[in-house]
């Protein structure tokens, strides 16, 4: 029942009152995370619980599947805030082990319209066919092709005209490719980061050789 989801409302912010007195106060007088999080829409994946982060210490975007359309203006629209409006330090494009979106993508079956969104994946599962052909046990395939689809999307933002310009300016700003297990509980970086204050080569050096006409198209 929906009366039931006020109910815990209540109980929580009375929780928190308790606990925290300011606590509203603070929260709602600032927002200024260092985290701009493009996750998956599974419920199961919330960024702040499973980071142990505030509310207010990471902003969040979440699509299916975590992807990064560059024709997506809500994406673009949110990344464009992220950097230039609350400066964030942090992009992490976050995926998970046993996601549906990825596992549609590839079963062969229609799905509807969200067979036109997951199109990316797909092509990342072809440009890797020989490599995911090679292991025998489906889930490890499905693990590997979402692992290969987060580091597309990594590469996919580096790209972006709004993060090509903030890095263009000099603006201390990181792209990290981490994935999350479902089963454990516990988040993994894929080293497939870059950026300014990453340590790792950085992203304005791989937009700087990307082919002309690149930044329009979706991966």
């Amino acid at each position: 029942m929906l009366s039931d989801l006020f109910d815990h409302n209540v109980r929580w912010a009375d929780g928190k009152r308790r606990e925290d007195p300011d606590y509203f106060k603070r929260l709602s007088a600032l927002q200024s995370p260092e985290y701009l999080w493009i996750g998956c829409s599974d419920s199961r994946v919330p960024a702040n619980v499973i980071t142990g982060l505030e509310p207010g210490e990471v902003f969040v975007h979440r699509n299916v599947a975590n992807l990064v359309h560059r024709g997506d203006l809500n994406l673009l629209s949110v990344l464009e805030f992220a950097v230039e409006t609350l400066e964030v330090k942090h992009i992490i494009v976050c995926g998970h082990y046993g996601c549906g979106g990825i596992r549609a993508a590839v079963d062969g079956d229609r799905h509807g319209i969200i067979d036109h969104w997951l199109q990316p994946v797909r092509d990342v599962a072809d440009r890797h066919a020989g490599e995911l052909a090679g292991i025998a046990d489906p889930e490890k395939q499905q693990n590997l092709l979402c692992e290969l689809s987060i580091k597309a999307q990594v590469e996919s933002l580096s790209r972006t005209p709004i993060l090509r310009s903030a890095w263009k300016r000099g603006k201390s700003l990181a792209i990290h490719g981490w994935v999350y297990g479902l089963k454990d509980g516990l988040l993994r970086d894929l080293d497939c980061g870059c950026g300014k204050s990453h340590g790792a080569p950085g992203c304005e050096e791989i937009t700087a050789a990307a082919p002309a006409g690149r930044e329009g198209q979706d991966d």
